[in-house]
């Protein structure tokens, strides 16, 4: 898997007054934070955990 680098980051207000954070080309790539930076930065959170998955042994059993 590339580096989030490599990919597009939208992030976008949310109706209740927090922010979006997503990867289009990840479907399960997205997170929320209060501010922009919040979702930004939970966002490479949640894309290290899916790196992981897809190079996790354990999947290959």
């Amino acid at each position: 898997m590339k580096s989030l680098k490599n990919y597009t980051i939208v992030i976008h207000p949310d109706d209740n007054n927090t922010f979006v954070a997503y990867v289009p080309a990840i479907p399960s790539c997205h997170a929320w934070g209060q501010t922009d930076n919040e979702a930004r930065a939970e966002l490479v959170n949640v894309f290290e955990m899916i790196q992981e998955e897809y190079i996790s042994p354990e999947l290959f059993i």
